[in-house]
């Protein structure tokens, strides 16, 4: 017989709303994971806790915005204490992207994206992270992003952002070897989802969110340190850190 992969009892999940979010919620529900969903829209959480209890899952539905550090925290360490056994699973997948030419950035630019993307993923990682290592179990995923591995145009912000968490998820899975706590970054590439709605830049192999969410999923049961698709980005994006800067600049400005 297999090693029986053991499923989250209870898992937390920002940015549950709408794209990978709501689908990897579904995806985990099946599962038989109790889901406790978060996102700013309280009526497209409340619609999808509901769709999960009819499919025969378990959900609670926590309005949150995930830039509101404080709140975030407290959120996560009442239902850490609420819960038989805390959480198993917290996964920061809310994200922002708004992209801009750089030459027109101001500060009001940039402060919505790194509220979210990176003091909000951050604050939804750390919140129950010590009690997790005090019980010897447990899993912290960050949804990155390819966009990390390189800055691209018009989204200085965005890709900084994604890189600042790619790392931060690094330090975290080296620092935790042996405490019994999984860490996993998730890669993406372009997701259709409503931050690729209306989007007029060129995203190749753009992949429903459905099929995203199955991936990450498997990862997730993996205990995978990385979960990057799909492979032709991913196998694209890395090399391209090999590039000297010339190169990589006259590419990057070529398909942009």
């Amino acid at each position: 017989m297999g090693n029986r992969v053991e499923v989250p009892r209870h898992a937390f999940l920002t940015g549950a709303s709408s794209g990978i979010g709501r689908a990897l919620a579904l995806e985990l529900a099946k599962a038989g994971t109790e889901m406790h969903i978060a996102a700013r829209r309280g009526d497209a959480l409340d619609a999808l806790a509901a769709e999960i209890e009819s499919l025969g899952g378990m959900a609670r539905a926590h309005p949150l915005d995930v830039s509101n550090v404080d709140g975030t925290r407290d959120l996560l360490r009442r239902l850490d204490n609420d819960l038989g056994g805390g959480l198993d699973l917290v996964i920061a997948n809310a994200g922002i992207a708004q992209g801009r030419w750089a030459g027109k950035l101001r500060w009001k630019d940039c402060e919505p994206t790194i509220d979210v993307n990176v003091r909000g993923a951050v604050a939804t990682l750390v919140a129950v992270l010590d009690r997790m290592v005090k019980r010897k179990r447990g899993h912290i995923v960050g949804v990155s992003s390819i966009a990390g591995y390189r800055g691209l145009p018009k989204n200085a912000v965005y890709s900084a952002s994604k890189a600042f968490l790619s790392t931060f998820l690094e330090g975290l899975r080296v620092d935790l070897q042996g405490t019994g706590v999984s860490v996993t970054d998730v890669q993406p590439g372009f997701v259709r989802s409503e931050l690729t709605e209306g989007g007029d830049h060129y995203m190749p192999l753009i992949m429903e969110a459905d099929r995203a969410a199955r991936i990450i999923a498997k990862g997730i049961r993996r205990k995978s340190g990385v979960v990057a698709f799909p492979w032709p980005i991913v196998t694209a994006a890395r090399s391209s850190q090999l590039l000297p800067n010339a190169i990589y600049d006259r590419a990057v400005k070529a398909i942009r």
